[in-house]
């Protein structure tokens, strides 16, 4: 006798003892039938033949209306048995899913991990959190043998798998222009070709590179169609937003990258940042620019690593606790 006879027999035998005795403990065992019947795969409407096939052997005096009624169950329980085995499957598709989700994320955040370096001179502030499971921002620093910083901060116009997986691509195609770090509007249209040839055209980045030279203290950089950052002048006390031209990656195969130049002085500060922090909202309502830069002078008497999480917990709680997009912030500042 293999398991689905067995949980037939199992069935009938409890259905003539309840019906014999109306005793609860029957109701229990039931319960736990219905479990092993899920485990067998028994469907609803193979249960209600069992049901049927024991009254009538019980009774088989039965009126026919309600043998009749029986086949109007029977029925309703095929539909429900199809709609029921359709949902188990989507729902173990959902967790099969859910799971390869979550080794990806997990691969993706080994993948694009970077290290804040130690500057001389310089404290550098780092968060970038995603909105999901896969991010569609990235930054990265290196740090040559000059103590020359380099720092990338990108954003991929779309979301998801697709964005995380153009991020990695980005990421190692990054990984293979060590001789152009020093010139950001180089590396931007190496990256451009990259992007141009092998992303989908509906998805497009973003990006900004620059290098912080502290041999002059300069910051150097180049942008393809990145959110503004700002420059904080310490000497003047006031936030200006860092202006830069230029197409996003993807667009145009010719494309080309202005440089620009920061001189930065003891105190000032070099914000970066994606569009996930100023498209933060108060209800339906954007938060202005200026709110960013508020948030960040409120936080300006702790390191940069704490104001990128001072200001990133002002906004969480700002939006319920719900990040609508990728939330990435990165400030460097000159000791002073």
């Amino acid at each position: 006798m293999d398991n689905r006879d067995i949980v037939q027999k199992s069935y009938q035998s409890f259905l003539k003892q309840y019906l014999q005795k109306q005793d609860e403990q029957m109701l229990y065992k039931g319960q736990e039938l219905s479990r092993r019947a899920i485990e067998q795969n028994i469907s609803p409407e193979e249960i209600v033949n069992y049901h049927v096939s024991m009254l009538k052997e019980t009774y088989p005096d039965l009126p026919k209306e309600v043998l009749v009624s029986f086949d109007f169950l029977l029925e309703v329980m095929i539909s429900y048995g199809f709609a029921y085995r359709e949902h188990q499957s989507l729902r173990h598709r959902q967790l099969e899913l859910k799971t390869e989700m979550e080794v990806a994320a997990n691969m993706q955040t080994t993948l694009l991990q970077t290290d804040i370096p130690s500057v001389p001179e310089m404290q550098i502030g780092a968060l970038s959190v995603p909105a999901r499971q896969m991010n569609g921002d990235y930054h990265h620093f290196t740090c040559d043998e000059n103590n020359c910083l380099g720092v990338a901060i990108a954003d991929v116009i779309g979301k998801g798998m697709p964005a995380a997986l153009c991020m990695s691509m980005i990421k190692y195609s990054m990984d293979s222009l060590p001789e152009t770090r020093m010139q950001p509007s180089a590396v931007l249209e190496s990256l451009n070709r990259v992007v141009e040839r092998n992303v989908d055209p509906s998805m497009f980045v973003t990006m900004l590179y620059g290098i912080y030279d502290t041999r002059v203290h300069s910051f150097f950089f180049s942008s393809a169609g990145h959110e503004p950052g700002f420059f904080y002048e310490a000497k003047k006390d006031r936030f200006a937003e860092i202006s830069t031209k230029g197409v996003v990656l993807g667009v145009t195969r010719q494309a080309s990258f202005e440089e620009y130049q920061l001189d930065v002085a003891p105190g000032d500060m070099i914000v970066l940042l994606s569009d996930g922090v100023t498209e933060c909202r108060a209800g339906d309502e954007f938060v202005e620019r200026e709110y960013i830069v508020d948030l960040i002078r409120k936080y300006m008497h702790l390191s940069p690593q704490e104001i990128v999480e001072s200001v990133y917990d002002e906004l969480m709680r700002l939006q319920g606790f719900e990040l609508r997009d990728d939330f990435t912030l990165i400030i460097l500042q000159r000791d002073v």
